[in-house]
C-alpha cells in the first residue's frame, strides 16, 4: 500500500520501487554505483546511506553478493527500504539496520565484510541550497557526516583486503583521496563518467581496497551518451543489467 505523497515504479531488473515524490529518486548514480560493485557471490556487504534500498536490491538481484546489511540513518527511509525489500522478496538477501555512519566502528552490524558501497552526500553543509524535503537535503549535503566518515566506517567493517566502492564528485577528489588513505583504503580504480563526449566529468567512481598496495588504475571515461543522444554502447550494457564495462 502507498501512502501519501508515495508513487511506485518498476525500474531495472523488474524490481518494484517505491519512492517518495519529493525526496531523493533512483538516478544515474545509484545505477552506476551497482553496475560498478564487482561479483562475489558467496560473499557479505554492507550499503552506507542505502535510501530506497535500490541498489543493494540491484546487487542482490544480480547475486553479487550472498547477503547485505543496508544501514540508513533516517527512520523515514529505513522503513521505506524494508518496504522496497519485502515489496521484492529479497528479506532473505538483505537486511536493515537504522543507524549512524559515525557509529560503525562500535555499532552492531556484522563486519569482516567483502565489500561496502556508498553514495554520500557529495556537498558539504554550508554549501548549496537546502532542499525543502529533510530526506533529500541529508541526502544531498554531509548532515550525518562526510565523506572521512564514510571511509572511518567502511574500514571498520571491510576484511582485511574487503573493497569499498564509492561514487562520488570530481570537484571532491582529493578529499576522497585523502579520506581513503587516512584509513588504510587505497584506491585502485578510477573511472570518470561524461555526459558525453566535450563536456566535463560530473562523477567518479572509485574501488578501494583495506590495506591494498599503492597503485591506481584509471579506466577510460565511461560516456552515457552517443553524440546523436541515445545511450552510449558502454551506458546500454549498464542499463541491460551487464558487467560493468570496464
Amino acid at each position: 500500500m502507498l501512502l501519501e505523497g508515495e508513487r511506485l515504479d518498476i525500474v531495472n531488473d523488474d524490481i518494484s520501487l517505491i519512492q517518495k515524490e519529493d525526496g531523493m529518486t533512483f538516478g544515474t548514480d545509484a545505477l552506476l554505483l551497482a553496475a560498478f560493485v564487482q561479483p562475489c557471490p558467496s560473499g557479505y556487504g554492507i550499503e552506507f546511506g542505502a535510501g530506497s534500498g535500490i541498489v543493494s536490491m540491484l546487487c542482490a538481484t544480480r547475486r553479487k553478493l550472498q547477503h547485505i546489511t543496508c544501514v540508513e540513518v533516517q527512520e523515514c527511509y529505513a522503513t521505506l527500504c524494508r518496504r522496497n525489500v519485502a515489496l521484492n522478496g529479497l528479506e532473505e538477501k538483505i537486511t536493515v539496520w537504522q543507524g549512524d555512519v559515525r557509529q560503525m566502528p562500535q555499532a552492531n552490524v556484522p563486519g569482516d565484510a567483502h565489500a561496502v558501497f556508498a553514495n554520500p552526500p557529495y556537498m558539504t553543509v554550508e554549501s548549496g541550497f537546502e532542499a525543502s524535503d529533510k530526506g533529500r537535503n541529508a541526502a544531498r549535503h554531509e548532515v550525518y557526516g562526510g565523506i572521512f566518515d564514510f571511509c572511518k566506517g567502511a574500514a571498520s567493517k571491510l576484511r582485511w583486503g574487503g573493497r569499498f566502492y564509492v561514487v562520488w564528485r570530481p570537484d571532491r577528489l582529493t578529499d576522497l583521496i585523502v579520506a581513503l588513505r587516512e584509513n588504510k583504503l587505497e584506491p585502485k580504480k578510477m573511472t570518470f563518467v561524461c555526459a558525453k563526449v566535450g563536456l566535463p566529468p560530473s562523477i567518479v567512481l572509485t574501488e578501494a581496497r583495506l590495506g591494498g598496495k599503492p597503485g591506481l588504475i584509471t579506466t577510460p571515461t565511461l560516456y552515457l551518451s552517443s553524440p546523436d543522444g541515445t545511450p552510449s554502447k558502454e551506458m546500454q550494457i549498464i542499463l541491460d543489467g551487464g558487467p560493468f564495462p570496464y
